[in-house]
């Protein structure tokens, strides 16, 4: 299933989305113009280099999630970003919603990090980054419906599906994938499963406290009227 468009209408221009999804190209094209290699040797993540008490070897949590592996990797980071990221920042406002984003990312990292603590594989990506923001839109919206491409066997459409049952599904799959790649090999190369599931629980834990606070206002404000 891959989201085209979703109901929720967004009240503000999404300009630090934009902005992000403009630095993460201009990294990519960095990356393709300078040394791909060394460029993702000094700012990708690799867990067995990293050392709690050395400042410069903690930054790759930071910077890993400017970082892509190809064109695909990008596009479609980018893609679920442009789609979900505009109601969170709508939400939000753009200055907490950038602190979400690199929250996230960061927490993605972490978990991440924590299950391959000895891999020598560089990390890159920003999936951490952007399950935080579906985490966050699937506690603040529910309800809305996520316009999606199916392809059924060799039949290709276009269907609605609410967005508790289609990223609900999503973090089903990456949950499945995390345990399932347990025993593997450090230094075997793959998706973050772990980065997308520590990104996303925590986007949601921060959507689910945002909604229960604006509930909150809203019952006191039918209180005192």
């Amino acid at each position: 299933m891959f989201p085209l468009s979703d109901s929720a209408d967004s009240k503000r221009f999404p300009f630090v989305t934009v902005a992000l999804i403009v630095a993460n190209a201009v990294v990519f094209y960095l990356q393709l113009t300078t040394g791909f290699d060394q460029f993702v040797g000094k700012y990708a993540l690799t867990p067995s280099k990293v050392d709690f008490s050395e400042l410069n070897t903690l930054l790759p949590f930071v910077t890993s999630m400017f970082l892509h592996g190809d064109f695909f990797h990008i596009i479609s980071n980018m893609w679920f970003l442009k789609i979900f990221g505009d109601n969170i920042e709508d939400h939000f406002g753009p200055i907490l919603f950038l602190i979400i984003y690199l929250l996230t990312g960061i927490a993605g990292n972490l978990a991440q990090f924590y299950f391959m603590a000895d891999s020598s594989i560089p990390m890159l990506g920003a999936s951490g980054a952007v399950s935080g923001i579906l985490g966050a839109y699937l506690a603040l919206y529910p309800h809305s419906k996520i316009k999606s491409l199916v392809t059924l066997f060799v039949i290709i459409t276009v269907v609605e599906i609410s967005a508790f049952w289609y990223l609900g599904y999503w973090f089903l799959l990456q949950f499945i994938s995390g345990v399932g790649s347990f025993g593997s090999s450090p230094d075997q190369g793959g998706v973050a499963f772990w980065a997308h599931i520590g990104g996303f629980v925590v986007g949601f834990i921060v959507g689910k406290l945002a909604a229960g606070r604006k509930d909150k206002e809203y019952l006191e404000g039918e209180i005192v009227g």
